[in-house]
């Protein structure tokens, strides 16, 4: 029997998110072609890998911003939970974008640690001072949104992330114009792509035990299971399963056998009640039996049975 009170996105809450997604993601186009010509210029890679980063970015939220539309598409046909899924596969795509990057900008790095151009110290410090600004004003915006969505979570991570890099960029840039070593910006660089790894790999194993329909990091079956079979009544909990369809959205079943006495339908409202009360979990599957009932066995009929 199913008990169906999924949570779904305030409309006004959905809007207000999208909204702040749309501000973090006009502050970073506004400020990649700034940067890109800084960084051909200044031929810092700390502000280019910084460049390369924010496009993801700004790729990043656009696709969360593609996802959140989806997602708030009603259920029909054959997507019966809709496309609420769509976020989950946002984030991943997301956290994989980070791997990809930092892979590419810690080879670079490495390569620039054995030969180091010269960089524009004055130049880098500017743009990264401002570049530390317009992320502080994104990271604010995002902050602000709901982060228990992995979607959304998945682009603040991206943001603070090179808002930690643009102040990597402008130490680097300091260090440069004290002392004259020119490493500090590939050192930077390989600091970056470290973050970058830390951020993404986070998001792709958050999102991957969405897809492999793990219980959530909050929800422990065990305790579940042993809240249930404390339910007056209940006599055996089993093929109990809890997952998560999206960020926040909890799903469980399980086959319940009570008492021969009890009351099937009753048992079931309290334990509904329950799950919601100590477990947050409104989308639930219960089936509920009554313990000790046989079942009507079937044999092949034999010659002998025939005869008689």
């Amino acid at each position: 029997m199913a008990h169906d009170h999924a949570a779904h996105a305030h409309p006004l809450r959905t809007e207000a998110d999208r909204g702040r997604l749309r501000l973090a993601l006009a502050l970073i186009l506004a400020f990649i072609a700034v940067e890109v010509a800084a960084g051909v210029i200044a031929d810092s890679l700390a502000l280019l890998s910084d460049a390369g980063h924010m496009l993801a970015d700004a790729g990043a939220i656009a696709f969360s911003l593609a996802a959140l539309r989806l997602a708030a598409k009603p259920a029909a046909g054959a997507m019966t939970f809709g496309f609420k899924r769509v976020e989950i596969l946002s984030a991943q795509a997301n956290g994989v974008t980070l791997l990809i990057l930092a892979a590419f900008i810690g080879y670079e790095a490495i390569r620039r640690l054995f030969d180091p151009p010269h960089v524009r110290g004055w130049l880098i410090l500017a743009v990264a001072l401002v570049g530390i600004v317009v992320n502080l004003l994104a990271a604010w915006s995002l902050a602000g949104a709901d982060r228990r969505s992995l979607n959304i979570e998945g682009s603040f991570q991206h943001v603070l992330t090179d808002l930690y890099a643009f102040i990597g960029t402008a130490l680097a840039a300091a260090l440069i114009l004290l002392t004259g070593f020119q490493r500090a910006d590939p050192i930077v660089s390989l600091l970056i792509a470290a973050l970058m790894i830390r951020s993404g790999y986070a998001l792709v194993k958050a999102s991957g035990r969405v897809f492999l329909e793990a219980a959530p990091e909050r929800l422990d079956p065990q305790s579940i299971g042993e809240a249930l079979i404390g339910q007056a009544g209940v006599v055996e909990v089993h093929d109990l399963h809890v997952w998560e369809v999206t960020s926040g959205f909890p799903a469980l079943s399980a086959h319940v056998l009570v008492a021969a006495e009890a009351d099937c339908h009753a048992a079931r409202r309290e334990m509904e009640a329950m799950l919601h009360a100590r477990f947050d979990v409104d989308h639930t599957t219960l089936q509920v039996d009554h313990a000790g009932n046989e079942l009507l066995e079937i044999t092949p009929r034999t010659a002998a049975s025939e005869r008689d």
